[in-house]
């Protein structure tokens, strides 16, 4: 398996709390990276994610201005900003079941529940940059496809009810990522 070179990535960490951020940060930075622009609140984060343009966005789900599920909503419009395709991990003490699937619905690429561990953040960051997730649209969703499975026949009660729906298949981040 190839190594991934992290130092050619770019992140934006989105939290609230200034000790959170340091600590993702400071694992980023153990990791290789060296791109690692923080913001304090939501609409900080957007201002980042649009003047830096990241390889991968961090956020926290509770934030003031606006909060994590929002700020991907506003990531994920299709036209409205340069790349609404950027992975998401969804950092958050809020793991309930319903709060997974909310955030999913909202576009995120995967959720780590806190107190997280930097092998948990290890693990989501590699599984965006070596294995992403194609992204699909509906008349009601926009965002990576909520199916981790292939069972393409599906027909049970969670089955997609936007309609028609466009798959988009993604370059893969590891290219970029891929150590020499």
């Amino acid at each position: 398996m190839s190594r991934i070179d992290f130092n050619r990535l770019r992140f934006v960490v989105v939290d609230d709390n200034a000790h959170m951020r340091r600590i993702v940060r400071t694992l980023l930075h153990g990791f290789g990276a060296r791109e690692v622009i923080e913001a304090e609140d939501g609409a900080a984060g957007l201002e980042a994610f649009t003047n830096h343009l990241p390889d991968i966005v961090i956020t926290d789900w509770a934030m003031p201005i606006f909060d994590g599920l929002e700020l991907t909503q506003m990531i994920r419009q299709p036209g409205a900003n340069a790349n609404p395709f950027v992975p998401i991990i969804m950092l958050t003490g809020h793991s309930e079941k319903r709060r997974v699937t909310a955030a999913r619905d909202a576009g995120v690429t995967e959720f780590l529940a806190k107190p997280l561990s930097a092998q948990a953040l290890y693990e989501r960051i590699i599984n965006v940059v070596i294995n992403p997730r194609p992204f699909i649209r509906t008349k009601t969703y926009f965002g990576p496809d909520r199916r981790r499975g292939a069972n393409t026949g599906y027909s049970g009660p969670e089955r997609r009810r936007g309609g028609q729906a466009d798959v988009i298949q993604q370059r893969s981040l590891f290219i970029k990522a891929q150590a020499e």
